[in-house]
């Protein structure tokens, strides 16, 4: 993926969605839990080791698979390489099932689909599109899949 560092590292110093400070294994071999600190922003997990500014990577949450392993822990996996797991290990059951849920509401997609569903119940309640009044409302990425046949 193509990106620019200085948007990327601008992103990293918003406002996180959630951030916590929790053990983190990266898919290398040998890898350790670490202690890190993980911030989403918008659909970017950062992680920065916890003495520093500046995030050591970022998990960009599209096309990827969260997944509750164990009571404290969850893991990221990407579709392209499914055999290669981030993991993440919280404090308690409760927060990891809080990171579970707030990395799966932070993708494109679920923010499409959420998008979509909404804008269909405004439209039986009301009778008008919402996005009509943006000129958006033709635009084939707010429109559901056609049906397969």
């Amino acid at each position: 993926m193509r990106y620019n560092e200085r948007e990327l590292l601008s992103l990293a110093r918003q406002p996180a969605e959630k951030a916590a400070e929790v053990l983190m294994r990266v898919p290398k071999k040998g890898s350790v839990l670490k202690k890190r600190l993980v911030k989403l922003v918008v659909n970017f997990l950062f992680y920065f080791r916890t003495d520093e500014a500046e995030p050591i990577g970022a998990l960009l949450l599209e096309h990827c698979r969260i997944t509750k392993e164990e009571e404290n822990v969850f893991s990221i996996s990407f579709v392209e390489e499914p055999e290669r797991k981030y993991c993440f290990e919280c404090a308690s059951e409760e927060q990891c099932q809080e990171w579970v849920e707030a990395l799966k509401r932070a993708s494109y997609e679920f923010m499409r689909r959420s998008l979509i569903f909404y804008r269909n119940e405004i439209q039986k309640m009301t009778g008008k599109d919402p996005l009509e009044q943006f000129g958006i409302s033709g635009e084939a990425r707010f429109q559901l899949a056609a049906p397969k046949h």
